[in-house]
C-alpha cells in the first residue's frame, strides 16, 4: 500500500481526490491526511511520513514550491497538482516525480501510482542486491559493521551491538546496547535480510531479535522473552516452536 497526503487549498478538489483514490485504487493508495496550506502540509508530512505528497501549486499565502524550503532532505516523492500545463517546466526544475492536471482524471492518477510502484520495486530490488553483496562480503561475522540507511544518509553500526529491531510502518527502529535507537529508512523485512540469520530471529511481524541478547524465555505467560536490556516481547504463536529450536541451538 502506497501512503500519501494531499496539500490542496480547495476542499472540493481534496474530496474529489480522496473519492477517486477510494474508488479506483482502494488496495494501492492510502490517503493519510489532507491539508489546505503549505504549513499544514509540512506538519502532516512530519507526522505521517508519506511515500508521496500530492501538492497543489497555486495556493494563497505560500505556493506549493515553498514546501521545499521546510525540508533539508526530501524523503518523499512529489506529484504536483495544477490547472496550468506550463507548470510542468517548474515541476521538472524541482525534480518532482510527476504532475497531474486539474480537474483530476482518474486514469492519470492510476498511471502515476503504477509508475511509482515500478520505481519502488526497482529500488527495493537494487537494495536487496546490495544487501546480498554486503552479506557475502561480511559472511556471518557478527563483529562486522553494517551500513544502515537513515533519513539523512548512512550510519555504521556493529552487528553485535544490535539488541533488537522494531517495525515502524515503512521504517525500522534498531535498538542498540547504548540504550538508543537508529531510525532506518527500510522496512523490517529488508533489515532482516541485511542481518545474519544465524544470530537474528523474527519472533513477530513487528520484532526481530538478536538471539545473543535473549535473557530468558517464559512459555507460561503468553510465550514471552526477556532481553538483556529489560525489554519484554511476546512471541507470535506461529513462530514459537521455531523460536524454541533456534534458542536451544544457539545455547548449545
Amino acid at each position: 500500500m502506497i501512503s500519501c497526503i494531499i496539500i490542496e487549498d480547495e476542499k472540493k478538489a481534496r474530496e474529489t481526490f480522496e473519492m477517486i483514490a477510494k474508488r479506483y485504487l482502494p488496495e494501492k493508495l492510502k490517503v493519510l491526511a489532507s491539508a489546505e496550506t503549505v504549513k499544514e502540509g509540512v506538519y502532516a508530512i512530519h507526522k505521517s511520513r508519506p511515500d508521496i505528497v500530492f501538492l497543489d501549486i497555486e495556493m494563497p499565502g505560500e505556493n506549493g514550491f515553498k514546501l521545499f524550503d521546510y525540508f533539508d532532505t526530501i524523503t518523499f516523492e512529489v506529484v504536483f497538482l495544477t490547472a496550468y500545463k506550463n507548470y510542468a517546466i517548474d515541476a521538472i526544475r524541482f525534480a518532482a516525480f510527476d504532475y497531474l492536471l486539474k480537474p483530476l482524471d482518474y486514469m492519470e492518477l492510476v498511471r502515476v501510482v503504477s509508475r511509482f510502484e515500478m520505481k519502488k520495486k526497482e529500488v527495493n530490488n537494487n537494495a536487496r542486491i546490495q544487501v546480498l553483496l554486503n552479506n557475502l562480503n561480511m559472511g556471518a561475522d557478527i563483529s562486522s559493521k553494517i551500513a544502515l540507511p537513515t533519513l539523512t544518509g548512512y550510519q555504521m553500526e556493529k552487528i553485535s551491538h544490535i539488541i533488537y529491531c522494531e517495525a515502524d510502518e515503512n521504517y525500522t527502529k534498531i535498538y542498540t546496547i547504548r540504550g538508543d535507537f537508529i531510525l532506518v529508512s527500510r522496512t523490517l523485512k529488508v533489515v532482516e535480510d541485511m542481518l545474519p540469520p544465524e544470530y537474528f530471529f523474527r519472533i513477530h511481524k513487528s520484532f526481530l531479535v538478536n538471539m545473543n541478547f535473549v535473557k530468558s524465555y517464559n512459555r507460561t505467560d503468553g510465550h514471552k522473552i526477556l532481553l538483556e536490556n529489560g525489554i519484554e516481547i511476546e512471541i507470535a504463536t506461529r513462530r514459537n516452536e521455531e523460536f524454541v529450536k533456534a534458542l536451544t541451538k544457539a545455547k548449545d
